[in-house]
């Protein structure tokens, strides 16, 4: 650039504020160039234009033409004609907002008369010279939003999900390549797709794994429980063909199935027993979502019903009362977040909440992070500030609330049966008859005595009036759009965004015109729109990461531009299309998994494949994993004979709403029960011991991908915790109580049911010596002190 072309932008400024017109007088119309020229320009100039102008750009807005005011910056336009309470610029110079404020020094305020002026301007019109190009320069966004959005449109996860071919790999012979017949190890399209990745990289999948390993492994998985020892016993000599079809097909219609895959869900949805926060209270009948999660997935629901009914449950047609019911306890997932419920700003509270809303849903669902996008625009992905606030305006026009006043309440909706509600109504009716008789009795001068016979018999009756059973979950508000709120802040409001879908994603759709509904129900159908390109590649990864330990993408909650990018995209593609066309079902999904040969693969480490590939990305071996805290917990109890399968509701000390802590705070929860973990008691801010040492999930925010560490109080807890060792005694009366076992028949069936397998010589040899050693210790301890061992050993706590 030539030395002079550095002045360019000076000599502009110069001619936009230079000779302005003579002072206007008090009479000047605020919409005529006169009153721009007298009033306004100066204004801009003396306040503004020093960090907004041809030199500086804070924020990339300048106010030194009349194009570039109204293009505004990166909050959006600086003004917005005729309508100044919407004008960004208005709201800066007011400096209602520490963040906004203009100027920033609070000394430096512009005068009264001064923001009357740019009031009165905006709200005629906004009337400026040359306004050649303002039309088009309205008609634009953020010059950086709009060439991310046309950028964003190419990324990997907005592109239409098309079924792929599914590939027909072959080994390739050439040098360096892996040399085997690709058709011994392909079971089902998941297996070609794999195959045909690792045949790319030099490597090939593992022998499979021996039968023990695999029927552990596939039960764990899909029930979270581990194979008792008759049913090992009956796998390992049942060699017909059909064998492991049976045995999938059992576990998938077991109630254990959707208590295992049930608690992955709501790791999703950030369930919890309780509110956490400031005020950390009984969520007293989330537990009754918790259930109808677990049933959804027994039963098999389409995935796009289970999404459906979470978030617009009340607005669905139903065919009976269990059903209504069923609908609106799935909406808990939209109230189960924690909230400030003594938050003093009650508009600052219910956008809050709103936020948490947008958020969750995002993550959960699309694996977006739309939350990003309240204050700004999204830095990474193309998600805009209209995009949020078109969706708050869904959930604003949602009613969550049942009071926004200290202690706030959230709303709860009655499901009671037909039953439930005839015998309120008759109690409420017989109530009503007494009190009309003691009236009666009143008036005609009855005995005391009479008088008081009848209120003890009203005071009974309203002590034992039914309460009809409800639970947490939302119905519908006020329906209204929602103005941007710049930064974030409610008290600094901008234009009004129709409600409506990120245009990114918005696959034709106009924008909710429902102006009955808050516009749940056209969101559910936008999410389960077979073109939408997350919902379906979402859940399958999540179903996929639950197995493997890893996601095809392994960001399971994020498939923005800062996520990871699928290890193999047209296996995820496959099986998002697979999903769809089998009606959204969840179980063919896990079928097809559990059936494949690389789910089934051994997971011995070769040490070739590793160098090649050691974080296992192209699934070459079957990864070994450490069981989750539940899945300790149920195993432990299962193993040992102390596990009670029957269903749970709610385990809570306290009654809804009421306090989990007292002044000393002392949280009074107990984990005692013998059910299973799914059923124990999730409290925000005080996790049980147990749960918190093996990475149970933040029960405040969406986790679909938890972690797994190894640390030294994992291992202590094992050896020394009251659980561990009631359940190794436990274990031992079970195994010495045993019609014709002798010590190595009872070593045998300890590793049947620890393991889910028999023991090697060597290791059953190994037991009997110290069984046989002589002390003061007794022969029962000897055996409680052998289980405890092989319960803290890694057989017990991995998956192989």
């Amino acid at each position: 650039m030539k030395p002079s072309h550095l002045y360019i932008p000076a000599l502009l400024a110069f001619c936009f504020f230079c000779d302005p017109s003579p002072t206007a007088n008090a009479q000047t119309p605020a919409g005529s160039v006169e009153f721009f020229e007298s009033r306004i320009r100066p204004l801009l100039h003396e306040h503004c234009v020093s960090c907004h102008g041809p030199e500086k750009q804070e924020g990339d807005l300048r106010l030194d033409t009349p194009v570039a005011i109204l293009k505004g910056g990166d909050t959006g336009a600086a003004i917005t004609p005729r309508e100044s309470s919407a004008s960004l610029i208005v709201a800066a110079v007011r400096q209602l907002d520490v963040a906004l404020q203009m100027p920033p020094e609070p000394a430096k305020k512009l005068s009264d008369r001064e923001i009357a002026d740019l009031v009165a301007w905006i709200d005629a019109g906004a009337i400026m010279p040359d306004l050649d190009g303002i039309d088009s320069a309205m008609s634009k966004r953020s010059p950086r939003f709009s060439d991310r959005l046309e950028k964003g449109k190419g990324h990997w996860s907005f592109q239409p999900i098309v079924r792929p071919a599914i590939p027909m790999p072959t080994a390739d012979t050439t040098e360096g390549k892996a040399d085997f017949s690709a058709l011994e190890v392909i079971r089902n399209p998941i297996d070609a797709f794999v195959l045909q990745t690792q045949i790319q990289q030099a490597l090939s999948i593992n022998e499979a794994a021996d039968r023990s390993s695999w029927l552990r492994r596939v039960t764990i998985g899909l029930t979270g429980l581990p194979p008792t020892a008759e049913e090992l016993e009956g796998f390992l000599s049942d060699r017909s063909a059909d064998a492991v079809d049976r045995v999938i097909d059992r576990l998938l219609s077991s109630a254990q199935y959707g208590e295992r895959w049930g608690r992955f869900w709501l790791d999703v949805v950030r369930y919890s027993d309780s509110n956490g926060l400031d005020e950390n209270i009984a969520h007293g009948t989330a537990w009754r979502y918790r259930n109808y999660v677990i049933d959804s997935l027994n039963e098999d629901k389409p995935y796009s019903d289970f999404l459906s009914e979470q978030i617009a449950g009340d607005l669905l047609p139903y065919s009976g009362r269990e059903q209504r019911n069923s609908q609106l306890t799935a909406t808990a997932f939209l109230t189960l977040g924690p909230k400030v419920l003594a938050e003093v700003d009650e508009k600052k509270m219910e956008m809050d909440i709103v936020d948490e809303q947008i958020d969750t849903l995002g993550k959960a669902f699309l694996a977006i992070t739309l939350g990003c996008a309240r204050c700004h625009d999204h830095k990474f992905d193309p998600i805009s500030t209209e995009d949020y606030y078109g969706l708050a305006g869904v959930f604003k026009s949602t009613h969550t609330m049942e009071s926004f006043t200290k202690i706030a309440k959230w709303h709860e909706n009655v499901i009671a049966s037909e039953q439930q509600e005839s015998e309120l109504a008759n109690k409420q009716a017989e109530l009503s008859a007494l009190k009309t008789r003691l009236e009666e009795l009143t008036k005609q001068s009855a005995t005391e005595a009479e008088k008081q016979s009848l209120t003890a018999k009203i005071e009974q009756l309203q002590k034992s009036m039914p309460v009809l059973p409800t639970v947490m979950g939302v119905r519908e508000g006020e329906v209204q759009d929602v103005p941007v709120h710049v930064r974030g802040s409610h008290l600094v409001l901008a234009s009004k965004v129709e409600r409506r879908f990120p245009e990114v994603l918005s696959l034709d759709r106009k924008p909710i015109g429902n102006a009955t509904q808050s516009g749940r129900l056209e969101l559910t159908r936008w999410m389960t729109d077979p073109r939408n390109p997350l919902t379906a590649r979402v859940i399958v990864n999540r179903l996929w990461r639950w197995h493997f330990g890893r996601g095809l993408v392994a960001s399971t909650d994020n498939f923005g531009e800062l996520g990871e990018k699928p290890s193999h995209p047209e296996l995820l593609d496959w099986l998002a299309c697979e999903l769809i066309d089998s009606g959204w079902s969840i179980k063919h999904i896990q079928r097809l998994i559990v059936t494949s040969a690389t789910y089934g693969q051994s997971s011995r480490i070769d040490e070739a494949k590793n160098n090649v590939d050691p974080e296992n990305r192209y699934l070459w071996r079957f990864p070994v994993r450490r069981l989750e805290a539940e899945a300790i917990r149920d195993t432990l109890l299962a193993s040992c004979g102390q596990l009670d399968r029957a269903r749970g509701t709610s385990l809570l000390h306290v009654g809804n709403r009421e306090f989990l802590f007292d002044h000393t705070s002392i949280d009074k929860t107990k984990y005692d029960s013998p059910l299973r973990s799914i059923y124990l008691p999730v409290i925000r801010n005080h996790l049980y011991d147990l749960f918190d040492l093996f990475d149970y999930s933040d029960a405040a925010t969406v986790q679909g991908d938890r972690g797994s560490t190894t640390v030294a109080p994992q291992a202590l807890f094992m050896l020394n915790s009251a659980l561990v060792h009631d359940a190794a005694a436990n274990l031992v009366k079970e195994l010495l109580k045993q019609p014709g076992l002798d010590d190595k028949g009872r070593v045998q069936r300890m590793f049947a049911l620890l393991y889910g397998r028999y023991p090697t010589e060597g290791e059953s040899e190994t037991m009997l010596k110290f069984l046989d050693k002589s002390g003061d210790v007794s022969r029962e301890q000897r055996w409680i002190h052998l289980c405890q061992a092989a319960i803290a050993s890694n057989d017990f706590l991995y998956v192989r």
